[in-house]
């Protein structure tokens, strides 16, 4: 009687985590976009700069990566990565957009970035799961704690079963 509550509770406390995955990745996906504008931000800024002084990006980026000065050259270099970054991660949000409800999370897990993912789970808060992602994660979750507790629990319930019979 006791195992069967102590798997109730193992099933019902991974039907709990489980349904904050669909939700954790809806706060990356937040962060994701932020991290998008930021970079597009900077990058605007820097082809206005560049436009200015009648240029474009790439006529821009080439005269601080030819300039002897190490310090202008290495600004050209983040320039250049900050914009490579900015169409990886613009290209991921694009594909969360475009997946539908479960394939979001299929999406993340196969091409979340590490450090948006390590910052929003410093910053993560659990939410209640309303979304047909969220209901579906708390099933499951709750159905591998229960499955799993059962298989766990089964070789002691027929040590019990068969030490009655015994006796």
């Amino acid at each position: 009687m006791i195992l069967r509550r102590i798997v109730f509770f193992l099933a019902l406390v991974l039907g709990v985590v489980a349904s904050q995955v669909p939700e954790f990745a809806q706060q990356y996906r937040q962060r994701l976009g932020g991290a998008v504008d930021e970079l597009n931000r900077i990058i605007r800024a820097f082809d206005a700069d560049a436009a200015r002084l009648q240029m474009n990006r790439d006529t821009g980026l080439e005269r601080l990566l030819g300039n002897p000065d190490d310090f202008v050259r290495q600004r050209g270099e983040q320039i250049r990565a900050d914009a490579a970054r900015a169409a990886r991660l613009e290209a991921q949000l694009q594909s969360y957009e475009s997946a539908g409800p479960f394939w979001r999370l299929a999406t993340f897990a196969r091409s979340y970035e590490p450090e948006i993912a390590r910052r929003a789970a410093q910053n993560f808060e659990p939410a209640v799961p309303v979304t047909s992602e969220g209901l579906v994660m708390t099933a499951l979750g709750f159905l591998v704690g229960w499955l799993g507790g059962r298989a766990v629990i089964a070789p002691i319930q027929r040590r019990r079963r068969t030490r009655t019979l015994r006796a």
